[in-house]
């Protein structure tokens, strides 16, 4: 009887152990991610405004067409602005 009980003990301590090894925590997931073009504020893009600039917080202008901003992937072309939607592409 106690080696039955010990089996079913190690039984259930690798079968906990796995399932917690297999399952990603939802802290650790992170949603997919694409460049959004047009969307972001004078200083608030996160990198390439054009010739010139270096990288994130470089934009001139609202909206700038040059100038991305990292969104959920999937998202970018439903955002909607004075400008436009957003674009997957960069905007004249």
């Amino acid at each position: 009887m106690a080696s039955t009980h010990a089996a079913l003990a190690a039984s259930l301590a690798l079968a906990v152990a796995g399932a917690a090894i297999s399952s990603p925590s939802a802290a650790s997931a992170k949603p997919a991610m694409e460049k959004c073009y047009g969307v972001s504020l004078a200083g608030k893009n996160d990198c390439k405004a054009g010739a010139g600039t270096s990288c994130a917080g470089t934009s001139k202008v609202d909206y700038q067409g040059n100038a991305w901003k990292l969104v959920k992937a999937g998202t970018c072309t439903t955002i909607k602005t004075p400008k436009g939607n957003g674009s997957l592409t960069p905007k004249a």
